[in-house]
């Protein structure tokens, strides 16, 4: 089975170069959506808007693109921005959005390129994430005096997140299937 990196031996310098634009691109989208789901107040934040660019740089940039942006992503808006606080909240989200681009690209490139091979990337991507975002939060609080259980890993990852779960569900397959189709047609 080959893997990305002996595709991108094969692969001409100028497809290398345009999946790293890409992937700055969507590092860049990372560090700005939360300035435009800030403006709705009531569920801004629950609405993820760094996942979305992750889980799309997983898709067409790869997994370890996508890993690089997700891991960079809340640790750059934090010196940029002071948002996510670092401890626990950043570094959390580093390895979870790490995560979650390293397994969209993963499974994607994995499974075969069927409309339902995309939700079992997505979604696997997603759960992955998660439980890899809970264990790095367990790891985090174990450093300091609070507790994080299983009532708050369920709430954090899921029902805080369930209005950016559904738009991560009904965007990231249409938006990868639309740029397949028009890349397709060359």
């Amino acid at each position: 089975m080959k893997t990305d990196r002996d595709k991108d031996e094969k692969m001409p310098s100028k497809n290398r170069t345009f999946r790293t634009v890409l992937g700055a691109m969507f590092l860049g989208l990372a560090l700005i959506l939360p300035f435009l789901t800030a403006q709705i107040p009531q569920i801004g934040g629950a609405l993820c808007p760094m996942h979305l660019p992750v889980l799309l740089c997983g898709f067409f940039c790869g997994p370890l693109c996508a890993a690089v942006v997700g891991f960079v992503a809340p640790l750059l808006r934090f010196l940029l921005f002071g948002m996510p606080p670092i401890m626990p909240s950043g570094i959390g989200m580093a390895f979870e959005l790490a995560a979650y681009g390293f397994f969209a690209g993963f499974l994607y490139r994995l499974l075969p390129k069927k409309k339902g091979y995309l939700y079992v990337s997505l979604i696997g991507a997603m759960l992955i994430g998660r439980l890899v975002w809970g264990a790095a939060r367990v790891i985090l609080y174990g450093f300091g005096s609070s507790a994080f259980g299983w009532a708050a890993f369920l709430t954090g990852a899921f029902t805080n997140a369930i209005p950016g779960i559904i738009v991560q569900l009904v965007l990231i397959p249409v938006i990868v299937m639309a740029l397949e189709k028009y890349t397709a047609r060359g």
